[in-house]
């Protein structure tokens, strides 16, 4: 390139690139560069120029060449796809009127914050450094999906806002690696951002976040490996998260969002591993929450956060916070797609049999059992129902007691007003009305009564009904004691 061919602005990058020198046009510091496109010859320079120096441009001995650049107006196509940059690159608020091309090129450094651009087609670049879009603002697709990062990825407060958001994720970063953290507060897209398949050594940070793909995907994160956190808290996002087989160590914290996907799921997170997931303080997804087949050593979870629809089948914790008395937690369960699944009961039992809340496990437990006899036969449910009424289902035992009492009561005063005939009166005991009424309600134990006496018309027909009163109450605290016996055996297992 022809050094005289240049123009004024074009020769002070030229001069201040052998030294690293930045190189600064604007006219104020708080200027916005998305009025770019007016200024004149004195802030433009070609992208061709710009290729020029990066890949053969002047060296000077001791000194590290470098192009740092701000405040100007990047004519043409800065191409330099599958190139190798062995300077640091730095275009600061500049304007773009073309989209750079960075495909397949090695870099050692790329900075472009600030800056409004069309787009950015960086698939499978190679950064040795790190990467700053940080206030970028991109009117098209921004491609870095398999790019490789060995630094961080900086985009806080980065735009993109490309104008057709139906055919190609606003946002590509599928399959990308990323050697230090992806930090991104305060990211706007319209459109889908796709993380699928990426790997990020450190924690990615989408806080204050603003994500918007109605009724389609926003954040499509399948199967993607974060070193430490995944943090989006006070995000709001239109259209769902997709987080299947994501492994998240840290914290997934979902704390303060909004997650809008009406007549959808807004959260798939199934097939997960997670250390602490975070849903709390606020408003209730609009969409399903699927949590299916996850697991998660701390779940915390607010039950208000919660939407009409969960699904739930396969979800396993270790810890649920916060302590919330059972009835509240109980309407998680009661809203799975799938209607009854014993598995989560059985775990809700568990967390709270493990912080020591034996009273909240047992209303758990009854709640299952009630919920399974909606699916049995009436003949069974009927059963179920006497169950729950003597001892309820053998976690009310004081409830059998006094059943009985007062069925000896009711046959102790009747039968003490009307003493049957003894089927044989020289051998006949001693009537005794309270043992009589004891020999009917124990099938085991006798004391001599019942075989002795014989009670006749409305007397005979109140002795046959104790019997059978005897051997439902006999039976279902046969059945409540082995359930209870079976819960401490077996905390978590079923009743």
């Amino acid at each position: 390139m022809d050094i005289n061919d240049l123009s004024a602005a074009e020769l002070r990058v030229w001069h201040a690139f052998p030294k690293g020198v930045s190189v600064d046009l604007r006219a104020a510091d708080d200027e916005d560069a998305a009025q770019g496109a007016d200024w004149g010859q004195e802030r433009t320079v070609r992208a061709e120029v710009l290729r020029t120096l990066l890949l053969s441009g002047p060296q000077e001995e001791g000194e590290i060449a470098a192009l740092k650049l701000a405040g100007a107006r990047i004519a043409g196509t800065l191409d330099l796809a599958y190139g190798t940059i062995d300077h640091a690159l730095r275009l600061s608020d500049c304007f773009f009127e073309e989209t750079p091309l960075l495909y397949a090129a090695r870099l050692r450094q790329l900075s472009l914050n600030g800056s409004v651009l069309p787009g950015l087609a960086a698939a499978i670049v190679q950064v040795e450094g790190m990467v700053h879009l940080s206030g970028c603002r991109f009117r098209g697709l921004v491609r870095l999906g398999g790019a490789r990062i060995d630094g961080a990825l900086f985009m806080d407060a980065c735009q993109i806002t490309p104008p057709d958001t139906t055919k190609w994720p606003a946002l590509r970063l599928g399959h990308a690696t990323i050697g230090d953290n992806l930090w991104a507060p305060g990211l706007v897209v319209h459109g889908e951002v796709r993380l699928s398949g990426a790997s990020v050594a450190g924690s990615v940070t989408l806080d204050r976040a603003r994500l918007g793909n109605p009724g389609r995907a926003a954040l499509d994160a399948e199967t993607l490996v974060v070193g430490s956190d995944l943090l989006m808290r006070h995000i709001r996002v239109q259209g769902w998260i997709g987080l299947r087989g994501a492994r998240v160590p840290g914290r997934l914290d979902l704390s303060y969002a909004h997650l809008s996907n009406p007549g959808d799921t807004a959260l798939r997170a199934s097939s997960c591993a997670i250390g602490e997931l975070w849903l709390r303080k606020g408003p209730p997804m609009e969409g399903a929450l699927n949590l299916r087949r996850t697991q998660i050593e701390v779940l915390f979870l607010e039950p208000d956060v919660l939407p009409d629809e969960v699904m739930l089948n396969g979800l396993a914790y270790t810890t649920l916070t916060p302590h919330e008395p059972a009835e509240r937690r109980l309407p998680m369960l009661h809203k799975e797609s799938e209607g009854y699944l014993p598995h989560g009961y059985e775990q809700l039992t568990g967390a709270f049999l493990r912080v020591g809340d034996d009273h909240a496990a047992r209303v758990v437990q009854l709640a299952k059992i009630r919920r399974h006899r909606r699916t049995l036969p009436w003949q069974a449910r009927v059963w179920g129902h006497l169950q729950e009424v003597t001892v309820g289902y053998g976690f009310r035992p004081l409830l059998a007691g006094f059943w009985l009492l007062s069925l000896l009561a009711v046959g102790s005063v009747v039968y003490g007003l009307h003493h049957p005939p003894p089927l044989k009166a020289d051998e006949a005991p001693d009537f005794n009305p309270v043992f009589f009424t004891l020999d009917l309600l124990l099938p085991v134990i006798s004391f001599g009564q019942e075989g002795a006496f014989a009670p006749q018309g409305w007397y005979q027909t109140l002795s046959y009904a104790l019997v059978v009163a005897g051997w439902v109450l006999a039976t279902t605290v046969f059945a409540g004691v082995t359930r209870t016996t079976s819960r401490g055996a077996n905390p978590g297992g079923s009743p």
